[in-house]
């Protein structure tokens, strides 16, 4: 007998994670900038296959793209300008690319669109997570988790919650199987473990602070979902990808993270 999905998806975070928690605590920053940017490359290289899905000039061009977002992010501080250029850019770029690229005039659009929100979406979601890394006068590895956390309590939560409780569809023309009462059991079970994360992983976080940005990327991380649950319907595929087993792909599994980990970097640099 095949084992479940949920088997499948427990037996891959047991190997996983360990892992990722070694690199993140005992690896240097730039190990870990170099990790990430691989995450961004699978994860380009799965958007880019779904908006692009025959022309691999486009989906390198557009890894690329998030490539240089995430690097401009890492090297903000000294090199502000950076950032700025490839930002004010990358909509002309996104019109080049797509005129040297085309193929077919209908699907222009969605792919002009995709080279320039692709890279910003994937690029800067994934570099939050870098920066949280090397954030100044604070404890970068336990950003990091607190923003893994933010979105992968919300997800777990909401699972059990759907399958104990769901009986209100929250969106079905979207994601037919995801229920309001998941999304409350998300919501909590992400308050809760901000509540946590405050003692063990980021003291520094104000205990209010903390749960409220619990429940607001827990919120804005199924948004996230969401997105991405209609970007994949929108071009007829079921996951991104089959990278992780019982996960689909890499940008099925960062889908809120690529949301609250730049909600995580704007509170500290803003409120904290």
């Amino acid at each position: 007998m095949a084992p479940s999905n949920l088997v499948v998806r427990l037996g891959t975070a047991v190997v996983a994670i360990p892992l990722l928690f070694v690199l993140l605590y005992l690896g240097p920053p730039l190990g870990w900038l170099m990790f990430l940017m691989g995450i961004g490359a699978v994860a380009a290289f799965e958007l880019f296959g779904m908006t692009h899905p025959s022309d691999r000039t486009a989906q390198a061009i557009g890894t690329l793209l998030v490539w240089a977002i995430m690097l401009a992010c890492w090297f903000q501080r000294s090199h502000p300008q950076l950032l700025l250029t490839i930002l004010l850019l990358l909509p002309l770029l996104s019109i080049i690319f797509s005129l040297w690229c085309l193929d077919e005039v209908k699907p222009a659009a969605l792919q002009m669109a995709a080279t320039t929100f692709g890279p910003m979406w994937i690029g800067a979601g994934v570099g939050a997570i870098a920066l949280l890394r090397i954030e100044p006068q604070r404890s970068g590895a336990g950003l990091v988790v607190f923003s893994l956390m933010l979105a992968w309590m919300s997800d777990t939560g909401g699972y059990f919650a759907g399958r104990a409780f769901g009986k209100h569809k929250l969106y079905p023309k979207v994601s037919p199987k995801k229920t309001v009462e998941g999304a409350i059991g998300g919501v909590l079970a992400t308050a809760l473990g901000a509540v946590v994360s405050h003692f063990v992983l980021v003291p520094s976080i104000r205990l209010r602070d903390c749960v409220i940005l619990g429940a607001v990327c827990s919120v804005l991380g199924m948004v996230g979902d969401l997105g991405e649950s209609l970007l994949k319907r929108s071009v007829g595929v079921k996951d991104s990808g089959g990278i992780v087993p019982g996960h689909g792909g890499i940008l099925d599994r960062i889908d809120a993270v690529v949301i609250t980990a730049p909600l995580l970097l704007l509170y500290l640099r803003w409120l904290g």
